[in-house]
């Protein structure tokens, strides 16, 4: 791949964004020329695997602290291999609406490297020679980086039909806390004993228990968190809707948000809002403008307004003053 210098810089910008952001699955991709940019590409490279590497070896090795599975990136492709249905973190990860991803072929968010081993498998799925099987992967994203991932395939036959549908199923390993599982659970299923005491000896009836959690609503409470930080430039649900979308209620949501993670959730949409709001202007090269479009805010005026009692500048000042100490 013929790529330009300020391009390559260009990886290593957005590469240094994600992993500061926390996302450690992105990769550079490795150039024949042995300069500068390509060692400092490959230490990226290195250090991304390595906390990756970390993270999920303390999942596995530590008992007291297992892993936890979730559905990062999923696709149904059609017969000729184009793409019928992606869910909402694929969009996200891969930079792109779901109208660009919608009705393109697969391949064409695969990088080059995957292109090849891809169409072998692909035969063989539409020869049915297997309904199964699992292929590493890498995926380019708009902004030009690699994401590197393992995909189960799966052949969906439809009653009477002879077309076939693949499910592509990628799974994100990460920690999950069941200390503060635990800790919310004993916390929201029980009375403590002085309150049992305390109802017992004064002959009153007892109070209404709080609300219980079960471990299934704080795993929904959890994947809602996970959506806010995917989507901070969409417009919000109101709280009613996204309780619904998750598969709980909207008194549950406020409960168990407030009590996982110690604020309610427009407060921490507003607060991740403006850190992705402050991060892009300071490190990044989008006009103020769009990056209050992208990180959710829908009056220029109301972001640098609300911007600069949050943090002493308006975005254009701290841009500026960025550049300057630069």
């Amino acid at each position: 791949m013929n790529t330009t210098k300020k391009e390559r810089i260009q990886g290593i910008h957005n590469m240094l964004l994600e992993m500061a952001s926390g996302n450690f699955f992105y990769r550079l991709e490795r150039h024949t020329k042995n300069d500068n940019l390509e060692a400092i590409s490959i230490s990226l490279n290195m250090l991304a695997e390595e906390i990756q590497e970390i993270i999920i070896h303390q999942g596995f090795a530590n008992s007291n602290n297992p892993m936890f599975e979730t559905v990062q990136m999923s696709f149904i492709l059609d017969e000729s291999g184009t793409i019928e249905m992606a869910n909402q973190q694929s969009c996200y990860l891969l930079s792109l609406a779901s109208q660009d991803i919608i009705g393109t072929p697969f391949e064409k968010i695969l990088d080059t490297t995957s292109l090849a081993k891809w169409k072998v498998l692909w035969t063989s799925f539409l020869q049915k020679k297997k309904t199964e099987s699992t292929i590493a992967l890498k995926f380019r994203t708009k902004s030009g980086l690699v994401i590197s991932k393992t995909a189960h395939l799966t052949a969906l036959t439809e009653s009477k039909k002879e077309q076939i549908k693949i499910l592509i199923t990628i799974i994100l390993h990460s920690n999950h806390q069941i200390e503060l599982d635990n800790k919310l659970k004993q916390s929201v299923h029980q009375f403590s004993t002085h309150q049992k005491k305390i109802h017992k000896e004064t002959l009153v009836k007892p109070a209404k228990s709080k609300i219980r959690l079960s471990f299934e609503d704080i795993r929904k409470i959890r994947e809602g968190h996970t959506f806010i930080l995917n989507n901070l430039g969409k417009d919000f649900p109101s709280l009613k809707d996204f309780a619904h979308q998750l598969g709980t209620n909207e008194f549950k949501l406020k409960y168990g948000f407030r009590e996982l993670y110690g604020t309610s959730v427009y407060r921490f949409l507003k607060q991740e809002r403006f850190r992705k709001a402050q991060m892009l202007v300071q490190y990044g090269d989008q006009s103020i403008k769009s990056i209050a479009n992208i990180s959710g805010f829908k009056s220029f005026s109301h972001f640098s307004r609300t911007f600069k009692k949050r943090y002493g500048y308006t975005p254009s000042e701290l841009r500026k003053k960025s550049l300057n100490q630069g």
